[in-house]
């Protein structure tokens, strides 16, 4: 689908209000901007006089905890953490490996295990569809949050549009061997008894196994077979339909994540969804996807996050070059994009969705950074890349591969 930038802008800006009247005052601050909002904040990691952290003077102070409010996580704070934003990773787990290898998170022994000390991953997004390991990616971020909060890091992740799009039952972009997955997990968690927090971070050791086991099983016949197939789709239903033990995994993630002074979302955000309430449009979309549809009093699919789609053409608006747009929409978009960092207490805001052509990149003075570069086989197959920031300074860091293939990026929501 092709939108005009000139007409998402004016229907953007109609739908831009003044942002809310200032919430009462807390006692933490995660920066002189903003107060956080009324949750309670929960510290992730206490500081330790044998955990020192070495300073610009020389001298060394002990590390501050990484405090988190809302629930699902809104606002954080995590002094003097390094942080790394890892892009689009669509079921492809080879690649995900090699994004957080490079990122010098993940060991590179192929046992899975978290080397970036107090390092804080965001990763925006886009897990599920057009790939096979989708489940095993997700299992080993929880792996690897676990072991990062027990050397001072942590492991966040933001929900995508499809993300939102499988709990609500759109399956189209769904790779045939991730129905395949569907079912080999739902057979796997009987071997555990239900238990899922067991079961679900063992499945990135296990999962490999399981998979080759069904290739060998597998004839010719299998992919005409429509029994098979409609039991994958009846497995997928049930793991991340509203309620369902998938679904409510995604659901410990929000849309929306500020981490210091840097936000972070899928596709973009806008001044009036700052107005509606950032945390409120987390705790909206959590409750939506764990609430089962059984309920009688279920809620409603939030239309403000997902599907009013704003942040789709916010983050299609800003995959383009400043070059490719004339002067009253670089002004336009310049403007929304500070008023949006502005109304949520940001430097600078950090996106996926789009697959960028030439590498994780910026624009507008840096104040947005987009980080999809098509990584996964099921998009464009291109050398992973992650977004590195310390401070207010950033860089992009990259494999030593490069197989970018020219795809048309309009191609891809």
């Amino acid at each position: 689908m092709h939108l005009n930038p000139k007409s998402q802008l004016s229907s953007s800006l109609r739908r831009i209000i003044a942002p809310p009247p200032p919430q009462p005052m807390t006692s933490f601050y995660l920066n002189s901007l903003l107060p956080l909002p009324p949750s309670h904040p929960q510290k992730l990691l206490e500081p330790s006089s044998s955990s020192p952290l070495s300073i610009s003077n020389s001298s060394e102070v002990a590390l501050k905890p990484i405090v988190i409010n809302g629930d699902p996580p809104t606002f954080v704070s995590a002094p003097s953490r390094r942080i790394i934003a890892v892009g689009d990773l669509h079921g492809d787990l080879s690649k995900a490996r090699d994004a957080l290898q490079i990122a010098g998170v993940l060991s590179s022994d192929g046992k899975d295990q978290w080397v970036g000390e107090d390092t804080v991953v965001v990763q925006v997004g886009d897990i599920l569809d057009r790939g096979e390991d989708e489940i095993a990616i997700l299992s080993l971020l929880r792996l690897l949050d676990e072991q990062a909060k027990a050397n001072g890091g942590a492991v966040f992740q933001v929900n995508g549009n499809h993300e939102t799009m499988n709990v609500e039952g759109d399956f189209r972009y769904v790779d045939t061997r991730a129905f395949d997955e569907c079912i080999d997990f739902l057979d796997y968690l009987e071997d555990y008894a239900q238990d899922w927090d067991k079961a679900f971070k063992n499945w990135i050791f296990e999962s490999r196994q399981w998979k080759q086991d069904r290739r060998n099983s597998q004839t010719y016949w299998d992919q005409w077979n429509i029994v098979k197939r409609q039991k994958g789709v009846i497995a997928r239903s049930v793991l991340f339909r509203p309620g369902g033990r998938l679904a409510c995994e995604l659901s410990r993630h929000g849309v929306v994540l500020r981490v210091n002074n840097w936000v972070f979302c899928h596709g973009g955000l806008l001044p009036h969804h700052v107005a509606y309430g950032v945390e409120r449009i987390n705790r909206e979309v959590s409750t939506w996807m764990k609430s089962s549809s059984d309920e009688e009093d279920s809620p409603e699919m939030p239309f403000i996050a997902t599907r009013g789609y704003d942040s789709v053409v916010w983050s299609r608006l800003y995959s383009r070059e400043t070059s490719d747009l004339n002067e009253y929409q670089i002004e336009q978009a310049s403007k929304i994009l500070r008023d949006s960092l502005e109304a949520v207490g940001a430097k600078a805001m950090v996106v996926g969705h789009t697959p960028q052509l030439s590498g994780v990149n910026c624009e507008y003075g840096c104040g947005i950074w987009r980080v999809d570069v098509g990584m996964s086989s099921g998009v464009l197959d291109s050398r992973p890349e992650v977004l590195e920031i310390r401070g207010d300074k950033a860089r992009v860091i990259r494999s030593n591969q490069d197989t970018l293939h020219e795809l048309q990026v309009a191609d891809y929501i």
